[in-house]
């Protein structure tokens, strides 16, 4: 099986992290964005994968290939076009059978065994106070009638969350096409709502399934947030003198911590060095060196300096502030 995973995104409502760092490789829990989720296709059971790359692409391929051993294929988005056309260009590497496409920017914990045997495409759903800001669909009789991106009136508070499995994926490429030789956008963009609504009107039958454990990773609060969930399932430290920890935290093995307090539901990742500080609730980088400071809500970049009184920052990959 496999799954294609756009990931040419910019990211930016994560700058400044981005600028240097493609968004998928930003650490939460305890590992990158992508991490995640190419451990959990593995456990069930995906042997192949497509990851469409752009921004800063060359990175996200080192750390697959450092990393991971199934079948990889590395598809360049030179344009951003919209995730339909993301989905587009990968159709060379897909030859047989069906696909899971998930959005680079989302965590998820569902059981997708049912969802592969049960022999219809199926979208990832989750009941939603304010639809306006997603893709929506509306049902009758257990199958989707309707697929609206981002409505300004939704008739439905099913939103589609990043997962989607796609039992003829021939047919989405069909439809993909149609909506590139129309030009027809939404938002400015080929959207792969419109080309699964060209599916359903093509005869698909499309089902969804719920998604309770989904935690999104584009922007600097949801990404906090995403990380303390990863925390709270599994903490990871070891015991330093000098050094009180309030689990669940994750503080990588070759990290130095002295003096500090730590936790809860903070992220040190490798070779960080922190001394004589207080941090809660935070993501600090490989790298970087955090000292005399109390630091809450806070995303401090790969290799940056962070010295003096802050309580809350958020500063990108080898920058340094002083107070």
């Amino acid at each position: 099986m496999r799954a294609i995973i756009p990931v040419a995104g910019i990211g930016k409502r994560l700058r400044p992290h981005t600028y240097t760092l493609p968004k998928v490789l930003l650490n939460v829990g305890g590992k990158p964005i992508i991490g995640h989720i190419f451990d959990k296709i593995i456990a069930d059971g995906f042997t192949e994968a497509t990851l469409v790359v752009g921004h800063l692409g060359d990175m996200i391929r080192d750390y697959i290939k450092a990393n991971y051993k199934i079948k990889v294929d590395f598809v360049h988005q030179p344009e951003q076009r919209g995730l339909a056309h993301a989905v587009h260009i990968a159709q060379d590497t897909c030859k047989s059978g069906p696909v899971l496409i998930i959005l680079g920017d989302t965590i998820f914990d569902v059981d997708l065994k049912p969802v592969i045997r049960g022999g219809f495409s199926s979208l990832g759903v989750k009941s939603v106070d304010d639809p306006r800001r997603f893709g929506v669909v509306e049902m009758q009789n257990g199958f989707v009638t309707s697929l609206i991106e981002k409505p300004e009136k939704p008739q439905s508070n099913l939103a589609i969350v990043g997962l989607y499995w796609i039992e003829n994926p021939s047919l989405l490429f069909e439809c993909i096409t149609e909506l590139i030789q129309m030009d027809r956008k939404t938002k400015g963009e080929y959207q792969l709502t419109d080309a699964l609504q060209l599916m359903v009107k093509h005869g698909e039958k499309i089902k969804t399934f719920p998604v309770e454990g989904w935690y999104d990773c584009g922007k600097p609060e949801t990404v906090l947030a995403t990380n303390r969930h990863l925390l709270g399932q599994k903490s990871h430290y070891r015991e330093q003198k000098g050094v009180s920890i309030q689990s669940p935290v994750f503080i990588a093995d070759n990290a130095t911590v002295t003096n500090s307090i730590i936790g809860p539901y903070t992220t040190i990742a490798d070779s960080a060095k922190i001394h004589d500080s207080i941090i809660r609730n935070s993501i600090v980088g490989e790298g970087a060196v955090v000292e005399n400071i109390v630091l809450e809500d806070s995303l401090i970049g790969n290799r940056a300096v962070i010295r003096g009184s802050a309580k809350k920052i958020n500063i990108g990959d080898s920058s340094e502030y002083q107070s």
